[in-house]
């Protein structure tokens, strides 16, 4: 019974796929190597092994068809899918108007953000009768870090989020991992709105500069945007939650 944390749900990628096929091989690996120009980083040991394996002197981890997987029956019984319906659910609930955008949103963090807050200012502008509304997405995004700050992808995008929709009222987000860890923070993510930018003012915090040095853990510390649940026993990776009033 496997809980799927990649998006896709690809058998052999969860945690490495220790009961499925492996559909890599030690020439991929290599590719790999040249794609990120890292060979020259690469210990000669593991270089060593690769080459070896990839013309078949070293054997390679068990294939399609191998008779050890003949027995063995692999179900996922939850995915980033199950919690957004989840959070559906209780949205429905509460009265919102509710969407599942989408279950696979990944790319760079901050570019990730500025998209759903076109998205959300769109929704904003063209109103939505006299209910608020609630969209959710969920996925898993990347923070290439160039700065020497803290922080995670969670809080990275919704530190982005905050910078595209500063001053509108009507409009919050939810930024958060299912684990209750976001990078290496005691922060699942975090909650911003219109008015994030007016307590980093008070507070004398320049959203720009803290997005630039990826030091959104300290930026949302100081104007308490953090949201802290601690771990949860569980991952399907990250969630987000758009609200519009």
């Amino acid at each position: 019974f496997i809980l799927s944390d990649v998006i896709g749900d690809s058998l052999d990628v969860i945690a490495s796929g220790p009961t499925v096929p492996d559909s890599s091989n030690y020439l991929d690996a290599l590719r790999v190597m040249e794609k990120y120009e890292i060979r020259d980083q690469t210990p000669p040991s593991v270089l060593n092994m690769l080459s070896a394996g990839s013309i078949g002197l070293v054997g390679d981890t068990p294939k399609a068809g191998d008779e050890m997987f003949c027995r063995v029956k692999n179900d996922i019984i939850c995915n980033v899918m199950s919690a957004l319906e989840g959070a559906k659910l209780k949205a429905e609930e509460l009265g919102f108007i509710t969407e599942i955008r989408s279950s696979r949103i990944e790319g760079e963090a901050r570019e990730a953000a500025l998209t759903l807050a076109d998205f959300a200012i769109k929704k904003k502008k063209s109103g939505g009768g006299n209910k608020p509304l609630c969209f959710i997405s969920g996925g898993e995004t990347t923070v290439h870090v160039k700065g020497q700050g803290k922080g995670g992808r969670n809080m990275e995008f919704a530190l982005a989020f905050a910078g595209k929709i500063k001053g509108i009222e009507g409009i919050a987000l939810l930024s958060a991992g299912t684990d209750g860890t976001d990078g290496p923070t005691d922060a699942a993510g975090a909650i911003v709105d219109g008015q994030s930018d007016v307590i980093a003012q008070q507070e004398g915090c320049d959203m720009k500069v803290y997005l630039n040095n990826n030091d959104s853990y300290s930026f949302f510390e100081k104007t308490e945007g953090l949201l802290i649940t601690g771990p949860t026993g569980t991952n399907v990776m990250d969630i987000q939650i758009v609200l519009i009033n």
